[in-house]
């Protein structure tokens, strides 16, 4: 009897662990008859709804974040990966990485407004609230600024594809990052040139970044080995690193609470806590998903959104986790 209260006393300070540590499972919403590769997320957040890009299924899925219910799937792209929300007109973004092109569809009833035409890979779609402008990366190495009527409007050569990349909230910086030349980029978005690069020498594949403005901190989520390395953007140095999940694709900062996200391939989610700028600890490692490495922050509900893809008999879903203080 001894023996069993205390395994019950372990469960249970356990199980408060994982809610202490930061996350808290939430809703999961299925998403029928999507099959493939699952990639990047956006979200309306007046409206309520998360726009998934199901990349191995050609379908943008639209799903009720306040019912937590699948609403529709929108058809025609060839490889969706990335996605953004334009609030103002109300306007969809969507990069096609088979078709090469950008995408720009009404809000409202999702008729396409514009095609722009890239060349290859379209992938990461980031939205200048302030300059009303879209940013995208594609083909073996290019970002790309594109006006909200579809116009081109300049781009910056890469010495390979882009994968993450960051828009400096207050200046004109993007920061980039390039796997394949095992760097970040530095641009300047209002001049559309190049600035500078930082070298990645302590890991590979930098796939997933986000900044910390407030810290002037940078994270990068590297694959080989699993970590995620901080750069001071007023350096370009690195400064730290924490190892995390493995192959990871998203990785979001947390500015009211000061933490890290990480959703990882490997089925598991890392809270990370920053004690000091250049310094994170681990405050809880949560179970996901086979395959769950793409996901989507959003700091207004307070939730982590992870897109779980279809294998074997796992089901295609979107799984929330709530965010715990």
């Amino acid at each position: 009897m001894h023996r069993v209260l205390v395994l019950l006393l372990v469960a249970v300070g356990a199980v408060d662990g994982l809610l202490q540590g930061g996350l808290a499972p939430g809703p999961v919403i299925a998403l029928p008859g999507v099959k493939g590769r699952i990639d990047h997320l956006a979200v309306d957040v007046a409206g309520g709804r998360l726009f998934v890009a199901a990349l191995g299924n050609d379908s943008v899925e639209v799903v009720d974040t306040r019912a937590g219910a699948w609403l529709r799937r929108l058809d025609g792209f060839h490889e969706p990966q990335g996605i953004a929300f334009v609030p103002s007109p109300g306007l969809v973004a969507v990069a096609n990485g088979g078709s090469g092109d950008l995408v720009l569809l009404d809000a409202t009833d999702y008729h396409v407004v514009a095609r722009v035409a890239l060349g290859s890979d379209a992938d990461n779609v980031r939205y200048d609230a302030s300059a009303k402008q879209l940013f995208v990366g594609y083909g073996s190495g290019a970002i790309a600024r594109v006006a909200l009527d579809g116009k081109r409007m300049g781009e910056v050569k890469l010495a390979g594809h882009p994968e993450s990349f960051q828009l400096e909230p207050s200046g004109s910086r993007i920061f980039v990052n390039v796997p394949d030349a095992r760097q970040v980029a530095v641009l300047d978005r209002t001049s559309m040139s190049m600035i500078g690069t930082w070298p990645v020498s302590d890991a590979a594949a930098n796939y997933p970044m986000a900044l910390d403005a407030t810290h002037h901190r940078l994270y990068l989520g590297c694959r080989r080995p699993a970590v995620v390395l901080i750069y001071d953007t007023n350096t370009g140095k690195r400064v730290g690193s924490l190892d995390t999940v493995g192959d990871t694709d998203d990785l979001f900062y947390d500015t009211e609470r000061q933490r890290v996200y990480v959703t990882g391939g490997d089925g598991s989610v890392d809270v990370l806590h920053q004690d000091d700028p250049d310094h994170l600890t681990r405050m809880s490692r949560l179970p996901s998903a086979s395959g769950a490495r793409t996901s989507l922050y959003v700091q207004e509900q307070g939730r982590i959104y992870v897109a779980v893809p279809a294998r074997g008999t796992q089901q295609s879903a979107v799984r929330g986790y709530d965010v715990r203080n």
